[in-house]
């Protein structure tokens, strides 16, 4: 039996370049995130599905966050090209992270 669920693309890892996105998770969403071009998100895998992940993330080879992940088209906003944005936690010394 051959399985198609998470466990054949998972831990995945994803390098590329963040642009600028819709600007609505600073404003709606009260955090900011950053996302990736569409040359990063044509790489992921078929088999994955949309939805929210954790992980972790670095910018510029700094340190590493807590990160969660959204993969998707964003069915509220009626987004017409399927994204990936990123939010990395706080950290907890600083209050603050690289986000981009």
């Amino acid at each position: 039996m051959t399985s198609t669920g998470p466990e054949n693309y998972l831990p995945y890892y994803a390098e590329g370049n963040v642009v600028k996105g819709f600007g609505r998770g600073s404003k709606q969403l009260g955090f900011p995130t950053a996302n990736h071009d569409e040359e990063v998100v044509s790489k992921l895998p078929c088999s994955m599905d949309n939805g929210v992940y954790y992980g972790w993330a670095n910018v510029d080879k700094g340190p590493v966050y807590k990160m969660v992940l959204s993969i998707g088209w964003n069915p509220y906003y009626k987004n017409e090209k399927k994204s990936m944005a990123r939010n990395l936690k706080l950290s907890e010394e600083t209050g603050s992270c690289d986000v981009g």
